[in-house]
């Protein structure tokens, strides 16, 4: 068995970690779109109330739809903060030898590793740019809050952009030139016989 380049305990915990974290962030954002969205929640809640002689303004059932979805809601915020942690970390682990970034301009790449280390880099901004202006939203000045959260909501089209290229890259390499590389994010090391 020869065994090649392996990734670190710390690297596949960083990994998954923020893996599992974006799939939990996307959870929230595709209920809260869909089977959670407001106004279906207050049409649902609204012909309940209408079957037992019941009723509340539109206003209202918005505000009591609201209210249903607010502790999922509050998960995007705690996993929001997870994410701040992570990246900290991610991007504090360079300087000890580990998770190294990579240059795109660095002369000598082929064009598929340029691209590589672009779309990191370019995932990395942002990232940096969703996670603060989530904690503005949270913390800043209520006075910027609607600006912000336009902004923020454009996160999940490079978040499902970047899932889409690097569940891509990772098959195509998977299948092509590096065959054992899931099996190295995984175990941290690549077994070939």
């Amino acid at each position: 068995m020869n065994t090649t380049k392996s990734y670190s305990k710390i690297y596949r915990f960083i990994h998954w970690s923020i893996a599992i974290a974006f799939t939990l962030l996307l959870l929230t954002i595709f209920l809260r779109l869909t089977w959670m969205n407001k106004n279906h929640m207050a049409d649902i809640i609204g012909n309940y109330l209408s079957q037992t002689n019941q009723s509340l303004s539109q206003d209202e059932l918005i505000i009591l739809a609201k209210k249903i979805r607010q502790p999922m809601w509050q998960w995007h915020v705690y996993i929001g903060y997870v994410l701040v942690g992570l990246f900290a970390l991610r991007f504090t682990l360079p300087f000890f030898g580990e998770m190294k970034f990579q240059n795109p301009l660095q002369k000598n790449l082929t064009n598929k590793e340029k691209f590589q280390n672009w779309t990191y880099l370019i995932f990395y901004v942002c990232v940096v740019a969703s996670l603060v202006t989530g904690l503005i939203i949270e913390h800043g000045p209520k006075a910027l809050r609607k600006q912000i959260e336009d902004w923020h909501k454009l996160s999940i089209y490079y978040l499902v952009a970047f899932i889409v290229i690097h569940l891509t890259g990772i098959l195509i390499s998977e299948f092509t030139h590096q065959k054992g590389l899931i099996s190295k994010i995984i175990s941290g090391s690549k077994h070939t016989l």
